[in-house]
């Protein structure tokens, strides 16, 4: 009997962290080693491994994580941004006249004094952990309305040990000058977000001083990859807004970048409790439609993520900073990205390090935790596990698995 029948289309096997899903014509594993295929002898009608299947995939080592030694860091180096997005989770309000420029959480720079309190902090937390290789996402609000603080953290790092480095912005703010700049100094990909074509793109993603930003974003992008080799991982937010206009996006943004050198995401924008909500519910319409974009995408030459393992995330999801941390442009730490700079949410400082545990339990968030939905919810789960079904069963019947 194939899985489609089995009753158990979309549904996840928790194996610590491992998942298992049904495809059209077998089940796929997702576990910390990689992805295996299954036949449907393999997995019991309740959607758990055989205990040969299991033994398997342990001997190949599908249950272990590659041994990581990388210190993850993400560093805001504005608070401050230049768009005026409603769902910002960084908005403390919505603008009450309608406009562009929702309040904000409270105005932070780095500087070159927090620079050097940031990488001996990181120094530390490495020692502490032993680990001896360094990853830093430049982040924001927009962390280009401070190009030199950028520059110079990630030139400093070199010293630290950085292995890696990457950026959120929203490319307005980006010249060929500048990428080099960020090139020359380890930064190796840029994520850009896209909220829908044109049209709906200048409606939501607009300038707190006014005016839309889909083609000044896609000209610096364009113009940044003929300067540099940098990578692009492009976020391209899905809501009722804009969901009817994505198939002609990607078309357009594939006639205006180099395809090969970006890979593209699709991700629900959910009500961070500022007023902004997403009506699209999670039906198998919807996933459905994040299927095609995938393979609409692939067929433009984009990559598309592979489907992963459930793993915690390095920065927040093990309750003490053991593996990452989140700093803000005063040195203040917060658990995740969504609750830095907001005042009561802090969890230490670069000087003195992390609070003790029973001070910041509650104040401990990891990724989504203040979604709603939650990416824990069951029709959340569920939607997720339909679209990296489907677009693992794509993966394989074309090669690319």
């Amino acid at each position: 009997m194939s899985p489609e029948h089995t009753g158990l289309q979309s549904r996840a096997g928790q194996l610590g962290g491992t998942r298992i899903l049904a495809g059209r014509k077998n089940y796929w594993f997702l576990g910390p080693g990689g992805i295996a295929r299954l036949g449907a002898g393999q997995v019991s009608p309740e959607g758990t491994l055989r205990p040969a299947a299991d033994r398997q995939l342990r001997e190949r080592g599908l249950f272990t994580a590659p041994t990581d030694h990388l210190y993850s860091l993400t560093v805001l180096t504005s608070t401050d941004c230049n768009l005026g997005c409603g769902y910002c989770f960084q908005n403390v309000g919505q603008d009450l006249s309608g406009g562009n420029r929702p309040p904000r959480i409270t105005h932070s720079r780095l500087t070159s004094e927090r620079i050097t309190s940031i990488l001996e902090f990181s120094r530390r937390q490495m020692d502490a952990s032993g680990l001896d290789r360094l990853s830093i996402l430049l982040f924001g609000g927009e962390p280009l309305l401070n190009p030199s603080g950028c520059v110079e953290l990630l030139t400093r790092a070199a010293d630290y040990g950085l292995a890696s480095a990457w950026m959120i912005s929203n490319a307005t703010l980006l010249t060929p000058k500048l990428a080099k700049d960020l090139w020359d100094a380890r930064l190796r990909f840029i994520q850009v977000t896209f909220d829908g074509d044109q049209p709906d793109h200048d409606r939501i993603r607009i300038r707190r001083s006014s005016g839309g930003t889909f083609d000044a974003i896609v000209h610096n992008v364009a113009r940044a990859s003929e300067a540099t080799p940098i990578a692009w991982a492009l976020r391209v937010n899905v809501s009722h807004r804009n969901y009817r206009g994505i198939d002609s996006l990607l078309a357009r943004l594939a006639a205006a970048l180099d395809t090969s050198r970006c890979t593209i995401s699709f991700d629900q924008i959910r009500d961070m409790g500022v007023g902004y909500g997403n009506d699209l519910e999670y039906t198998r319409n919807l996933s459905a439609w994040f299927s095609r974009w995938q393979r609409q995408a692939l067929e433009l030459g984009f990559k598309v993520p592979r489907p992963r393992a459930l793993a915690p995330c390095r920065t927040c999801g093990y309750g003490d900073g053991r593996y990452g941390a989140v700093v803000n442009a005063d040195g203040t730490l917060s658990s995740c990205w969504e609750t830095a700079g907001k005042p009561g949410w802090q969890v230490g400082s670069t000087t003195d390090g992390f609070l003790p545990t029973e001070q910041t339990r509650e104040r401990w968030i990891s990724c989504g935790d203040m979604y709603d939905p939650s990416p824990d919810d069951a029709d959340v789960a569920a939607f997720r596990d339909a679209v990296d079904a489907a677009l693992l069963d794509y993966l394989a019947e074309t090669g690319r698995l």
